[in-house]
């Protein structure tokens, strides 16, 4: 593991700089990054899925002042807008519940006040989570997928590492606001990086498996949580801060 760790320490610092998000190297941190509103920042990390370049060229159609403007502006301004499994009504939901909470409250603040219980990151995210589907009465499948159902849980209340996606868009977007460097944010107080979660998506797993960073063949939460425990024993207290590299990686199809 000693030749593992110092492969990804030099890809960690070789690809901690501005020129590693750009149109030619598409990723929706890119567009994030234009912003310092964690509502904008987190519609950016919802809708992260997909093909980088048409996330990004989505991201870039969205007028994020409308977070600011009346429901009214936000409907005719969304109205023809769609992506994937979201349809017109999904995006001006969407915006509406961020208007809405926009108006009430912080999402850091909302998070913080679960996490600090216990320093449980999933708590939070949870906690975000229904929030936002208390705020706005919109239900739909693509609403559901792009913001995630609450987590499941066992018969003691407590989250289940299996049976529960990863729930990669809700961690990536803890990484660009907790943490700070060239790349990522640190736009959030109150969160350690220490307890942040690997945000695994399919690259991030083939290339964890592959450099024996996991043995399971299953894409869930217990994975990305197995794979957060084995980064720890390079970086205790920063461990997600591989996740950038190894994500490049695994979309690069770099071979060692």
């Amino acid at each position: 593991m000693k030749d593992i760790k110092a492969i990804l320490d030099q890809e960690v610092f070789n690809r901690n700089k501005n020129d590693e998000l750009s149109y030619s190297k598409p990723d929706p941190l890119f567009i994030a990054k234009r912003h310092k509103d964690e509502y904008a920042i987190l519609l950016c990390a919802l809708f992260a899925y997909g093909n980088a370049g048409q996330i990004v060229k989505l991201l870039d159609s969205f007028d994020f002042e409308l977070l600011n403007s009346s429901e009214d502006k936000i409907k005719k301004a969304l109205e023809k807008h769609y992506y994937r499994f979201q349809n017109a009504q999904d995006i001006v939901a969407i915006f509406t519940s961020f208007r809405r909470l926009k108006m009430q409250c912080s999402l850091n603040e909302v998070f913080v006040s679960v996490y600090r219980k216990e320093e449980n990151v999933l708590e939070g995210i949870d906690a975000l989570i229904h929030t936002i589907l208390n705020i706005y009465e919109h239900r739909s499948t693509g609403y559901k997928f792009l913001l995630s159902s609450p987590f499941k849980r066992d018969k003691n209340g407590i989250i289940r590492e299996i049976g529960n996606p990863a729930y990669k868009r809700w961690n990536m977007f803890l990484r660009w606001m907790v943490r700070s460097d060239k790349l990522d944010l640190g736009l959030w107080k109150g969160v350690s990086t220490k307890n942040l979660i690997l945000p695994l998506d399919t690259h991030t797993f083939k290339v964890s498996q592959k450099l024996g960073l996991l043995t399971r063949n299953t894409y869930d939460l217990k994975s990305a949580l197995l794979i957060t425990q084995k980064l720890k024993e390079f970086d205790a207290n920063d461990p997600i801060k591989y996740d950038f590299a190894l994500y490049r990686l695994g979309q690069e199809k770099t071979v060692f």
